[in-house]
């Protein structure tokens, strides 16, 4: 009986290890933010707060823009002032 109770006890906490670990493993491998849909127009240099590139793994490649009011925007990678505000930013934190 104390066999089959330290067996039940440790499976128990194997399993509750495993569904706390495997989300955030998950969440590592998955790419954070990929874009499928992309923004045409421009926006102003003075309302961007952040630009970053999407993850290797997305279908295309392309930066997510956060503006002012904290709207991410698809941009695509080819977008010249999305390419000059990403080189600026990294310019300045490198």
């Amino acid at each position: 009986m104390r066999t089959l109770s330290c067996t039940v006890g440790l499976l128990l906490s194997v399993s509750i290890y495993c569904c706390i670990a495997m989300p955030q493993g998950v969440k590592q491998m998955s790419p954070v933010s990929c874009c499928f849909e992309f923004f045409t127009g421009r926006v102003p240099s003075k309302q961007i707060v952040s630009v970053m590139e999407t993850h290797s793994s997305c279908g295309a490649k392309a930066f997510v823009v956060t503006t002012a009011k904290r709207r991410k925007i698809c941009v695509g990678h080819y977008v010249n002032w999305a390419q000059e505000a990403f080189k600026k930013q990294n310019v300045i934190e490198g």
